[in-house]
Parts: structure tokens; sequence; C-alpha cells
């Protein structure tokens, strides 16, 4: 910041009469104009980055870059004295106007910085099936767009007692100007669980197609969560299901084959005869479940089977009933 201030005033003292301006640099006829957003790549701005037409002079630089991912907002004062001082013919069409600089950079993201923190923490007798929470959750490390996105971890403590660490992460990795930044955080025991890859409605069936794995903090899941595939594939859903929420056990039953108040076909079977007799059922009933039926003709209740949509078999001595 001092360098850009000390450029600023040798800027200002070359501007600051039109003789000096005119030894300096003869004021141009070109018509030059004023880039408002720039993107640079370099550690300097140069002449040409914020005018056009800059010729010759187009790589004057006049300013350092800011870091990597940030940007520097260069008002209408400043910029009229560096085009005045370079003879660029350019004026401010108003006190308001300004360029925006933005160093061009790569961001990592607190998922890589994870997986680099992880590694070197695993040589300090960490599990490697752990994930890493950091204490600052929106970290990102922004590094120079043209550079290697690589991570170095230094200096990593680890305490297996209470899975706290701290670190120091070195981006990019190699460059002797790198920016260094201290970490801290903790690792968490994770736990793949199953759950919808998309929202599911009430009493569809669920296939392996709408089932998806995520990994949960081990401690932060109820006893009754699903956690396999099975217990999910085939079932239906007692209420819509969220996709990526994990389920529980509660939240899905076997598909209900006779809907309660529903008309069923009841079946009885002997070794010499089989008969049918309509009912209604007073309960829902899935595959395999028994229910409770109401005879059309006689109306007592009796205990049936459920077999398929809308079929149900009797088995118990009830079947007096069906008569």
């Amino acid at each position: 910041m001092r360098k850009i201030l000390t450029l600023w005033l040798l800027v200002a003292a070359l501007a600051a009469t039109p003789e000096a301006a005119s030894a300096a640099a003869p004021i141009t006829t070109e018509p030059v104009s004023l880039r408002q957003f720039v993107v640079v790549a370099d550690t300097v701005v140069r002449l040409g980055d914020l005018f056009t037409n800059a010729g010759d002079k187009a790589d004057a630089i006049i300013a350092y870059a800011p870091k990597p991912g940030r940007h520097t907002v260069f008002d209408a004062r400043w910029l009229y004295r560096v085009a005045h001082a370079y003879g660029l013919a350019w004026r401010p069409l108003g006190a308001k106007e300004q360029t925006r600089v933005t160093r061009d950079s790569v961001a990592i993201g607190r998922d890589e910085i994870g997986e680099h923190i992880l590694a070197a923490l695993v040589e300090k007798g960490a599990e490697p099936d752990m994930v890493v929470a950091l204490s600052n959750s929106l970290l990102r490390i922004h590094v120079p767009g043209d550079s290697s996105t690589t991570i170095a971890v230094e200096d990593a403590t680890y305490a297996p007692r209470s899975r706290r660490f701290t670190a120091i992460l070195v981006a990019p990795a190699g460059d002797p100007a790198a920016q260094r930044i201290r970490v801290t955080g903790r690792l968490h025991q994770i736990t793949e669980v199953p759950v919808p890859a998309r929202l599911i409605g009430k009493g569809k069936v669920i296939t392996r197609s709408d089932i998806q794995w995520i990994k949960v903090r081990s401690r932060l899941l109820q006893r009754n969560i699903v956690r396999d595939a099975a217990d999910l594939i085939g079932k239906a859903p007692r209420r819509g299901l969220r996709a990526g929420v994990p389920v529980r056990a509660t939240d899905v039953r076997r598909p209900v084959l006779v809907p309660k108040g529903s008309l069923v076909v009841m079946v009885l079977g002997t070794p010499y005869m089989r008969l049918t007799v309509r009912g209604r059922a007073l309960e829902d009933g899935s595959s395999g479940q028994t229910i409770r039926i109401a005879n059309m003709q006689s109306h007592k209740v009796i205990a049936a089977e459920v077999t398929g949509s809308g079929t149900v078999v009797v088995r118990s001595a009830d079947t007096l009933a069906m008569n």
C-alpha cells in the first residue's frame, strides 16, 4: 500500500502543472476510453489495462495489482492524473467515474482444503475415513489464476481425544511469495446412509434408482435412521420424502395393496374347494400383513392376510364367518 501511495504521489507531481505534464509526455490526439471493469493476471496494473489506445505507453506500470481474488477501485481524480501524466487524451465525464481492477484467481474451496488437511493429520494418528470441519466454514483460498492450485500443510497438530487440530496452509505450494493461513477445526467420524435422490411422494414404491448415498456425522444420526438401502427398496413412504434427507424407519412401510375402505376379494382355500366372497377392508394392508375385513354378506369382521392388490386370503378359524 505504501508503494502504491508513493507511485500516486509521483504521478500527482508529474501532473501538477500543464508544463510538467507536457514535458513528461505530450498529449496525444488519439481517442482514449476508460475500461470500467478490468481483470489482470499480473502483480501490477499497466496503463494499457485501464485505457484503450495507450500506444507505446501501454506497458507502463502505474500501480500494484490487488491480491488474488480481490479488487481495487481507482477514482476519477487518480485516473485523470495518470492519463494526463502519460499524455493520454482522456478526461472523466464526472467525479463518480471509476474503474474496478480485479486480480485473476483460482478459488480453492473448503472440500479441497479439508482433503489436504486430513491427509496431513492421518500421519499424526487421525483415521482416514473422518471428515474435516473447519472453524471458519466460509474459508476460501484464492491463488493466482496462472499458478498451481496445490496446497501445502505445515506445522499440523492433532489431539486424538478431542479430535481438534491446528495447521498452517501454504498456497500455492512451493511459491516463495505464497500466503500462509492458520486454520483450526475438528475431525468427525462419519457414516454413509442411503437417502432419496429426489422427492418421493407418499405411496410411491422406492426403487434403487431413487436412492443416493451421503456422508453424515455419526453423532448426529438418530438411532432409527435407515442405514441399509435394502430397508428402503421396495418400501413406500408414509408421507413425502425430501431429497438428500436421511429416512427414519418409521417413515416407510411396505406398499399398501389394500387401502382402507376398498373392496376386496376374500379367498378361502381347502383341499377340496375354493370359495370367494367380497368384503371391505377396515384398515390399510401391505403384502403378508393380516388386516380386518368386513364380509359384505354377513357383515361379520374377520382377519385375513393380504396376498395381492385387492386380494386377501382367510387362513384362520374365522373362515366360518364367510358364510
